[in-house]
């Protein structure tokens, strides 16, 4: 439900992936999708899927027998998760709209933070839209996010920050480098702070959390 100068995210390359994973807007709890442009690397995917057996080329008839033939694992989903993705796909438009509604919500209620310069929202360049998977603020800096997360926490909300940057974990230390200079992705990353968002949220819920926002920057 998110594109790019028109084209659907995920359709963009030789390969695109989707996550259904428990926090994303589409869900089955854990598991994904492989998008594959060409065909020819279809029956390639279907063998890493399939534990690296032929085992679909053999229900096909395309072979005799099924065996091991590559490299794979187990990439099946069980039925009882695809039948819940489903229906959540069913009503993706009804979940999109929703999200959506409160990704707007959030926006009209912050904005006079942001005009303030008390903290800045979320930049939607015009060549793209958005899917509404998450709502974040950006802060001045480290200091007054774990600020604002304790004020929050007292007040039974639970924001978080995103992702740590991969240099600085421990195997982005081991396995990894940082090209060039370190001058956005630490300063951006702890600034970062997502708010409460789901399907479902409810709006004086999120009134509420705007709320307790604005009250941490006296306003």
């Amino acid at each position: 439900m998110s594109t790019y100068k028109g084209r659907a995210l995920g359709s963009l390359g030789d390969f695109g992936c989707y996550s259904f994973h428990e926090t994303k807007n589409y869900s089955m709890g854990e598991g994904g999708a492989i998008l594959i442009s060409d065909k020819k690397y279809s029956d390639h995917a279907e063998i890493i899927r399939e534990k690296g057996t032929n085992r679909v080329q053999f229900h096909r008839g395309e072979v005799d027998k099924y065996t091991w033939v590559e490299l794979g694992s187990s990439y099946l989903p069980s039925e009882l998760n695809a039948a819940y993705l489903y229906a959540e796909l069913e009503n993706a438009q009804k979940i999109f709209d929703n999200r959506m509604a409160s990704w707007n919500a959030y926006r009209e209620r912050l904005q006079p933070l942001a005009d303030a310069g008390d903290l800045q929202l979320p930049y939607i360049p015009a060549e793209c839209t958005h899917n509404a998977h998450m709502f974040y603020l950006k802060v001045a800096d480290l200091k007054t996010r774990t600020a604002l997360i304790a004020h929050l926490v007292k007040n039974d909300i639970l924001a978080v920050f995103h992702y740590v940057p991969l240099h600085s974990a421990p195997a982005g230390k081991r396995f990894g480098r940082f090209n060039g200079e370190d001058r956005y992705t630490t300063s951006e990353s702890d600034r970062l702070l997502r708010l409460p968002m789901f399907y479902g949220l409810k709006l004086e819920d999120l009134e509420f959390v705007c709320s307790k926002v604005r009250e941490f920057f006296g306003k």
